[in-house]
């Protein structure tokens, strides 16, 4: 236990209303009868140790990940990391090698199509190679590092220049992070990091820049099973492209480079001929520059949408995209599919959330009231809390796209609520003489990642049936959260039990709820 679950754990014994001198006999008693034997200090300690080296040997990998990646976009050639890996202890090193890809390959399918290292296929590499090494893994580990870090070089201004893209690219991150399920931050931030990096690394040239995602065709299938919506642009192009809609049988490379699955550059758009222009008011005598598209990936390595770029707005004659800023828009898609499936993420959340409602409140007539909130970081490491959903006795839901932030020193009355937070256990409390129980949904590391906040009137508990079917719905959402949770961070196809699964990611993930709780009735069974 940490220090807030311990006195939460304590203030739930407790209740509300036991006297000091009780307090104070339990303190005593506590202290008297709490006794570690060596056996458990010395297991926890080594939990502790290995938690903390786990811990450390990420942090490394990752420095190391970056150190290579210089260009910052967010992938590294796997054929590259294998011709210098195959120089590290002769002909020892090279078989460890072949070995480790073999087994590589085999956890992640898609490397032999795309051959490219994501920072954790790079990791898993980079250990699946020490594994092959008779001695300390550890000591192994330490040697790789050390060899892979002094086989790249990088001049002061690569240095520099990779430290202001990496920055560029974490704050389209935090705008996911730190703005619920809104993706419009997260498009600012990606047309932001756009513009930040043309003013300081590419000449100053004028760019137009938009992302489109897929989406089914379901009015016009003739013209193709999926679309292409233009869902966000630079400002000045607003006008023409935001919400257009791109069809397969239209002019345009941006299909061609979701099918073929990597970049299309057209470096002079007048003598292409098969370039779709927005703009019409354009005379065709300015039709010139530069047009590079490219497809975005989900972690399965799957397209999901384009980021396009054009310098048609710049009439300076050289204004071509040179190599190191494709390879940064690169990264620009890589930190936009994360920002983007991070979202997603969140909206799983709550789709499984609205389900779990759906299915407690006809079996539950004693609870007055459940809010759901979802627990958001803030940039300087503190916290605060999105109201998300709120619903009534009668089970009606009002969904807030907007959500309501709860700040604590704002908020006195619902301090329970950060409390549960905090601790990350079930948190009792009694306000005006209506009765909550504020219970959290954890992420993979058992921290908060939600809370719903259970009213349930003037009782002091449940009637016993509804107790057990709000624990059952609790049990449930869990595991619903963590399999959403799990999946957002492999990199390898899930297993899908029910024929339903198949369907959207959003109303599938209101289907995991049903797929646990019939699971368990199985085993019931």
């Amino acid at each position: 236990l940490t220090l807030p679950q311990f006195v939460q754990l304590m203030d739930n014994f407790v209740g509300e209303d036991i006297s000091l001198p009780t307090v104070k006999r339990l303190t005593t008693f506590i202290k008297r009868e709490y006794k570690q034997t060596k056996e458990e200090k010395m297991k926890q300690l080594e939990k502790v140790r290995r938690t903390s080296h786990v811990a450390q040997r990420k942090q490394l990998l990752e420095a190391l990940f970056e150190k290579w990646d210089s260009k910052a976009c967010g992938s590294l050639d796997l054929e590259e990391v294998i011709a210098v890996l195959s120089t590290f202890e002769g002909r020892m090193g090279k078989e460890a090698v072949m070995k480790a890809k073999e087994q590589l390959c085999s956890r992640y399918p898609q490397l032999s199509k795309v051959g490219k290292l994501s920072p954790r296929a790079f990791q898993t590499f980079v250990e699946l190679i020490a594994s092959k090494f008779t001695g300390n893994e550890d000591e192994t580990i330490d040697n790789l590092v050390r060899f892979l870090t002094t086989s790249v070089e990088q001049s002061h201004t690569e240095s520099l220049q990779s430290s202001a893209r990496r920055k560029w690219l974490q704050d389209i991150q935090k705008a996911a992070e730190t703005h619920g399920t809104s993706m419009e931050p997260v498009y600012k931030a990606v047309i932001k990091a756009l513009s930040q990096d043309m003013e300081a690394h590419g000449d100053n040239k004028r760019i137009s820049a938009y992302i489109a995602l897929l989406e089914e065709n379901r009015l016009s299938p003739e013209q193709g099973q999926v679309l292409l919506r233009y869902v966000a642009c630079t400002a000045d192009d607003a006008p023409y492209v935001l919400n257009q809609v791109l069809h397969r049988d239209m002019r345009g490379v941006s299909f061609a480079a979701i099918d073929q699955g990597k970049p299309i550059y057209v470096p002079r758009v007048q003598h292409h001929g098969n370039i779709h222009f927005w703009n019409s008011d354009r005379p065709v005598e300015e039709r010139k520059g530069s047009f590079l598209v490219l497809p975005l990936y989900d972690a399965h390595w799957r397209v999901f949408g384009i980021l396009g770029l054009d310098t048609l707005r710049d009439q300076c004659h050289k204004s071509i995209f040179l190599t190191h800023e494709i390879s940064f828009y690169e990264g620009v898609c890589h930190a936009f599919s994360k920002a983007y499936h991070h979202i997603c993420m969140w909206e799983n959340v709550l789709q499984v959330a609205v389900t779990a409602l759906d299915w407690l409140y006809p079996r539950t007539p004693s609870i007055h009231a459940v809010t759901t909130y979802l627990v958001t970081p803030e940039k300087d490491k503190s916290y605060h809390l999105w109201k998300v959903i709120t619903t009534d006795n009668t089970g009606l839901k009002e969904i807030h796209r907007s959500p309501v932030v709860l700040l604590r020193e704002e908020n006195l009355f619902r301090d329970y609520l950060f409390k549960c937070t905090e601790s990350s256990a079930v948190t009792l409390t009694s306000i005006y003489g209506q009765h909550h129980i504020a219970v959290p949904l954890h992420d993979l590391s058992r921290q908060t990642l939600g809370i719903f906040d259970i009213s349930i009137g003037h009782h002091k508990k449940l009637p016993p049936q509804e107790q057990k079917d709000l624990q059952k719905m609790l049990k449930m959402a869990q595991a619903a959260c963590s399999e959403i949770l799990q999946r957002s961070l492999e990199e390898r196809e899930p297993t899908q039990v029910l024929e339903a699964e198949h369907v959207g990611n959003v109303r599938h993930a209101g289907i995991l709820f049903h797929r646990f709780m019939l699971q368990e009735l199985r085993e019931c069974v």
